[in-house]
């Protein structure tokens, strides 16, 4: 009976040995996973941050107002004016379908058929 417990007890660390390993090379490979997609998080976060400095120096109200007078014969760019935009009376909508008894008609369901 001793020996099959000493048996049983060098199989258990055994076993247990052989689980810990695979946890810690699984555990490994996870921080290098981990380490890998923070670089390349950090690569893309400093390439964003060029990307925001190359727009804001494109968009520099100097060089577009540049542009526009080099380009104003092509373009003919003018600044808007509250005077270029509608109101919502302007706007035509369509009327609404309606049958002889004047009821709403459910244009969708027709068009099914």
């Amino acid at each position: 009976m001793r020996m099959f417990a000493y048996l049983a007890t060098a199989i258990g660390v055994l076993a247990l040995a052989f689980w810990a390993y695979h946890v810690n090379y699984d555990t490994q490979d996870r921080v290098d996973t981990l380490r890998d997609l923070n670089r390349e998080i950090s690569s893309l976060n400093e390439g964003l941050s060029v990307l925001n400095a190359e727009w804001a120096y494109l968009n520099r109200p100097k060089r577009l107002r540049e542009l526009v007078n080099l380009n104003f014969g092509a373009l003919q760019l003018l600044p808007m004016t509250p005077e270029q935009f509608g109101s919502v009376g302007q706007i035509a909508y369509p009327t609404p379908k309606v049958d002889e008894l004047g009821a709403p008609v459910d244009v969708s369901s027709q068009e099914d058929r």
